[in-house]
Order: structure tokens, then sequence, then C-alpha cells
């Protein structure tokens, strides 16, 4: 088995950098030219991922409960990315947990290095940092938010409602929360927040900034700026729900830009399968005509996958499809 090594080079917290106002970014963080944020970019008004109102969706009235499930079903085939709006969690619960998570970005740096990661897990300040408990209530209700479009994607693929969920593990999921803070870049034409890459995990609730956009998905070739809706949920698809609906649900790239003038700071909710539970196209979705396109893996073995190989774009999940 081979072992995760240490980052080459020490740590520098990018935010101390950004503090410093040294007018260049240091050369590593420059990306070559064909991964600059510029490239194939489009931020054009009438380009945005679909937003699906989720106010009726368990309402009595079927006709439009099936267009939202239509709604969704397109947006899994064609984006892999949507917002939810009227989605059930608190907009105040909300806006608190991303006011908490920028006042410690905004603690003094000896406060933020007592949580810090160690360079064998990942960059940043890990999960022992103690915060209010506005973020267990955020917790809950978005593991709840989660269950409820797991249902959702399940009787799109034409499935059980509880398909998906059970191939999870049920109620013994994995769910952790990762927070994004981007500060100010003197370039940001030469380098990205986060590299191209897809999530490896089944679903990402991301709650992004409210004043400043930064998210990029690729689609047909472009790169998409996403416009959040306010006390939207951006929903994407990850790679274990593409493994399991043997890519009918497409998990798709996605970066992020940074800008000189305003810091970012955005809040995702990873909703993970169990570690230890293999993860295989579902027999239901496998046919004469449409062989498993993946090899059963567990998400642990998976995330050592990616973590040996870096951020690649879609390239690791697509180099397990079997040729057909």
């Amino acid at each position: 088995m081979n072992k995760l090594q240490d980052w080459p080079e020490p740590i520098v917290r990018v935010q101390s950098l950004s503090d410093s106002g040294i007018p260049l970014i240091p050369e590593r963080y420059v990306k070559p030219i064909l991964q600059r944020p510029s490239v194939n970019s489009t931020a054009s008004n009438d380009v945005n991922i679909p937003v699906i109102d989720l106010a009726r969706l368990y309402g009595d009235d079927h006709a439009l409960r099936a267009t939202i499930l239509d709604q969704i079903s397109i947006a899994c085939r064609e984006w892999g990315f949507f917002q939810v709006i009227n989605h059930g969690v608190s907009p105040q619960l909300m806006d608190r947990a991303r006011e908490v998570w920028r006042q410690f970005f905004h603690s003094p740096m000896e406060v933020k290095q007592a949580y810090a990661n160690t360079p064998k897990t990942y960059e940043g300040y890990g999960s022992r940092l103690g915060v209010e408990k506005v973020l267990d209530e955020y917790g809950k209700q978005l593991v709840e938010l989660c269950g409820k479009l797991m249902k959702v994607l399940s009787i799109n693929l034409g499935l059980g409602e509880e398909k998906l969920q059970n191939a999870f593990g049920g109620e013994n999921i994995g769910a952790c929360l990762r927070v994004n803070f981007y500060p100010k870049c003197p370039q940001p034409d030469l380098t990205l927040g986060l590299s191209s890459h897809s999530d490896p995990g089944g679903m990402t609730l991301l709650l992004p900034d409210s004043h400043v956009p930064g998210l990029q998905v690729r689609k047909d070739g472009n790169w998409i700026t996403v416009k959040p809706v306010p006390h939207a949920f951006i929903v994407n698809i990850g790679d274990q729900i593409q493994v399991l609906s043997n890519a009918t649900c497409k998990s798709v790239e996605h970066r992020v830009m940074v800008n000189s003038s305003e810091e970012r700071l955005s809040l995702a909710f990873f909703y993970n399968p169990r570690s230890d539970i293999p993860i295989e196209p579902l027999k239901e979705l496998v046919a004469p005509d449409r062989p498993p396109l993946y090899p059963a893996m567990t998400f642990d073995e998976y995330r050592l996958f990616i973590r040996m190989r870096g951020p690649c774009g879609k390239s690791q999940v697509e180099s397990l499809k079997s040729p057909r």
C-alpha cells in the first residue's frame, strides 16, 4: 500500500500572504496557462445552473411534484449542479453559520493555529475546532435536506425511494463540513482558489458567499460562473452517486476563482457513503446493453486513490470506467 507523503514544503497560510500585502503571488501558486481562470470562461447573465424551488415537492399537487422531480432529474443528468430554494433550512441559521466562520478566519493567527491540521492530513484547520452550537443545528438540518434529495434522486432513477440511501449505509453515513476561506489575491488571473475537480463523495451542499461569486462549473467545454441565489444551496452530484447510478447522474468538474478586491467564504457540506461499504453500479441500473461501468470500491479506497493523484479534473473517476 502506498503511503501518503509529507507536503513537499512548509505550509504557509495563504491568508497570511494576502494580509502581508505582497504585490505578486509566489511562483508555486501560478497555474499553467490552460488552467488559468480566464480560459474558456463565461459570465453571461443568461447562463446559470438550474434553480429549483422545493416548496411544493411534498405537497398534494402531483403534477407540480412531477415537474420538480423532472427538473432535478434533468439537472443531475445534464449539469451535475443545481441550486435549491425553499429547501426547509432556516435562512437565519444559514447566515449565522457563515458569520461564525467568518469571525474565526479573522481571529489572530495564534488562535487559529491551535486548530491547524498536520501536513499528513489536509491543509487548513481541523475537526478539533470548537464552534458555537448553531453549527450542530445547521448540520442536522442539512442531513435532513440531503436525505430528502437522496429520495428524489432514487425515484428519478426508477428505484425505491430508500435505495440510494441504503446503498450509502442507511442512517450510518459519513458527513462533514469544510469551510473555505479565499482571501484577496493580487493576481487572480494567474491562479485559482481551488483547482478543477469533481467531488469524490456522494452529494455536496454548498452555502456560497452571499456577495462574492467564485464557483465555476464546466459545461460543454466552457467554464460558467455560478450566480448564487440568496439563501439557496448549491447542490452537486459526487463521484459515488455517479458510480451507483452507472453514470446516469453526473459528477461535474468545478473550480473556484479568487479576486483582488474581496475575500470570499463558503461552507461545503459533504454527504458521503459509509467508508467501508463497496460502492458499485446498482444492479437495477445494469442491463446487457448497459453493463456496469465501474468496479466495486469502498469510499476509503477511493479517497486514498484520489489523494495519491491530487486534483485532476474528472480523470480519477473516468479512469475507473470499464471499456465498453
